[in-house]
């Protein structure tokens, strides 16, 4: 008896075991943005070949990339890069993020294929309003002609870190870069698998496992970066060129909320290299430094008045050296200072300090005559100059630091004034302030202007050309002695300009920024001078008095 049972034990353990589990397993963490990115109404992005049709021939391309992103963008903008072969064209942004993992993947491709990168939107020829990139305007090659556009344009969320992968990335003071908190999204999923066990000396052992099925049973969310994404992220930061600040604006805005990046943060952390001047616009390559001033194409070379000499100069010959130089620069003359006010407004007008032409000599003497006959009010001085005598130039800057007064660039414009005599003498007012108007575009600071520019507290920036000077042996002490006094970075400066071969020459806003000659951009909406009240001007919502921090709008958090 005890061997019939001993003999059934075995043979009943000997057989194979068919046993079925059900097993709850976190499955594929998923690296994403916040719900509102998954709405239907944002599709996911597509890629269209665009021709500008602002021209007749040899018109700009770019590759206009609009929609959100996502698992299968990467796969996409492979297509269009294997389309377009060894051709370097620019890629303008429009999105509202999506798949960080796709924008990483994006970011590398565009980078290992030397592209730019720009934001900005793209209307197509002859679509409606409503539908700027409506299907009947694509070829069926996936071609389109059409134009770019800054205003409105944004690039949100895990865009920007598509943006990082360009060459060279673009915006403008009218287009909007914003980052928030990465979500990690884990997917629970129940799954079901067949395994197969067989008992060998009395004990059990596995043979097989096949899936047999699953099923989702739901989802938990993180917003806090694990080491494995932060490394992640921190890793393509660098790889990119881009300062790891960017993580700390991202993790102080939730996953509901947007940080929009103000333009100084853009350049400083390397999010951009530059911003687009007034009359460029998205997917405009980078110039070459030996581009031609016909050629279409952003952050053209400017072409200089020499700067002036150090001895007395009389005005005629100031102004032939320019007109020798450049057609492109009106004709110089010394700079003289104008009490401006607003010419646009009723009252509570706001005022600042023209400050218009060459340094000569006796130019600290004009200057210290305005300072005096203004006293203790403190007006923001805008800046238009060629350049000229560099111990001027130390001279003014240090009146104006000692005042603490602001510096912007910008160009006057008198009323009923011909473009080419902008301060004509019969709108001059005989006393008191003269009605104008100050503009950032077309104007410029070269050469030893941009000593007075950096004196500044502040010195603020539109879209103006901003100079640059290379000392001469004799003039290095001082010149190096200065920049300590306005608390800069000579070795910062030093460095840079012997990268170059150039005597002077136009350098990027990121650049200036970064050296520290200007440590502000102003705001898209406003005008050189204009953003400070004048003293006689009352509180209102209309002439608000800026603090200093306020200069350059902070990140706001915005739905």
């Amino acid at each position: 008896m005890r061997f019939a049972i001993s003999f059934l034990v075995q043979c009943l353990f000997s057989r194979l075991l068919l046993v079925f589990l059900l097993l709850t397993l976190p499955i594929g963490a998923a690296t994403s943005q916040a719900a509102w990115e998954k709405k239907a109404a944002h599709p996911p992005m597509n890629f269209i070949l665009v021709r500008s049709l602002l021209c007749q021939e040899n018109c700009p391309e770019w590759i206009s990339a609009e929609g959100r992103i996502t698992s299968d963008t990467p796969a996409r903008l492979r297509k269009i890069l294997k389309k377009i072969g060894g051709r370097k064209l620019p890629v303008v942004f429009r999105s509202e993020g999506g798949d960080v993992d796709a924008a990483y993947a994006m970011g590398r491709m565009i980078r290992k294929a030397g592209l730019e990168t720009a934001v900005g939107g793209t209307r197509l020829k002859d679509c409606p309003v409503g539908d700027t990139r409506c299907q009947a305007a694509i070829a069926k090659d996936g071609s389109a002609v059409g134009y770019t556009y800054s205003s409105g344009a944004y690039c949100f969320s895990a865009c920007p870190l598509a943006l990082a992968g360009g060459v060279s990335r673009v915006s403008s003071q009218w287009a909007l870069i914003g980052v928030h908190q990465i979500t990690t999204i884990y997917n629970k999923v129940r799954v079901s698998y067949r395994i197969e066990y067989k008992i060998v000396n009395g004990k059990k052992k596995e043979i097989s496992r096949k899936e047999v099925g699953r099923k989702v049973a739901g989802q938990s969310s993180s917003t806090k970066l694990g080491k494995k994404a932060t490394a992640a992220l921190t890793a393509y930061l660098k790889e990119t060129g881009v300062s790891e600040d960017v993580i700390g604006l991202m993790m102080s805005a939730t996953p509901d909320n947007i940080n929009i990046v103000p333009a100084t943060e853009a350049l400083r952390t390397g999010l951009i290299t530059d911003m687009l001047s007034y009359n460029e616009w998205p997917g405009m390559p980078l110039c070459a430094p030996d581009a031609l001033a016909e050629a279409v194409c952003h952050s053209h070379p400017v072409v200089e008045a020499p700067v002036v000499a150090k001895a007395p100069v009389s005005q005629a010959s100031v102004q032939d050296a320019a007109a020798e130089t450049s057609e492109k620069l009106p004709k110089t003359r010394p700079m003289d200072f104008l009490l401006m006010s607003n010419g646009n407004c009723q009252e509570e007008c706001t005022q600042w300090i023209s400050a218009d032409g060459d340094i000569t000599p006796d130019t600290p003497a004009r200057l210290k005559a305005m300072l005096t006959t203004l006293g203790e009010r403190k007006l923001p001085i805008v800046l238009q100059s060629s350049g000229g005598d560099m111990d001027a130039a130390f001279a003014m800057g240090r009146m104006i630091r000692a005042a603490g007064l602001e510096t912007s660039i910008g160009r006057t414009q008198l009323p009923n004034c011909p473009k080419l005599d902008p301060r004509c003498k019969p709108s001059i007012a005989k006393s008191g302030p003269t009605e104008g108007e100050v503009f950032a575009g077309r104007a410029y600071c070269l050469s030893s202007c941009t000593l007075v520019l950096m004196s500044g507290t502040p010195r603020i920036v539109g879209y103006s050309s901003i100079g640059l000077v290379r000392p001469t042996t004799v003039e290095y002490t001082r010149f190096f002695a200065y920049f300590d006094e306005m608390g800069l970075s000579a070795e910062t400066y030093e460095t840079m300009m012997f990268a170059t071969s150039i005597e002077r020459g136009t350098i990027l806003r990121s650049q200036a920024l970064k050296l520290g000659i200007i440590n502000g951009i102003i705001p898209y909406d406003e005008e050189p001078g204009l953003h400070v009240c004048g003293p006689e001007a009352k509180e209102s919502l209309r002439c608000p008095r800026k603090a200093e921090a306020e200069i350059v709008p902070v990140a706001a958090s915005v739905n």
